[in-house]
């Protein structure tokens, strides 16, 4: 039987997948350096499509939060089927455009279940 908190997952995901638009998230792991060939191996690139909404910050937040910049965005992302939680190393990559995350990350995570992330995104 599912907990409040997974239908309410649930619930963000398909709101925001039927208001909101596919978001892909990219995440780069640097390699390793081989002291035995004297170059570094490959890093390890992995994405994930997720579900966000990308809104304008209102007069209020510019106003208030010394961090933003003129141009940033703020991304809703649902939390329900991702693989790991974005980190400031991630770009996310919407309609074509590929976009740096701005400390802080919000995690929305009543009772220990992750039901949205909102990020801050800057060109």
């Amino acid at each position: 039987m599912a907990t409040f908190y997974d239908e309410m997952a649930a619930t963000a995901l398909e709101l925001i997948t039927e208001f909101g638009q596919p978001v892909m998230i990219r995440d780069v792991q640097p390699g390793d350096y081989d002291p035995v060939t004297g170059f570094e191996t490959p890093g390890v690139e992995r994405e994930r499509v997720a579900q966000g909404i990308l809104l304008d910050f209102t007069g209020q937040e510019f106003a208030t939060n010394t961090l933003l910049k003129s141009g940033d965005k703020k991304l809703k992302i649902a939390a329900k089927g991702l693989e790991w939680m974005p980190n400031l190393l991630n770009t996310v990559i919407i309609q074509g455009e590929t976009w740096s995350l701005i400390p802080p990350l919000k995690e929305i995570n009543p009772a220990g279940t992750p039901l949205l992330y909102e990020l801050q995104v800057r060109k």
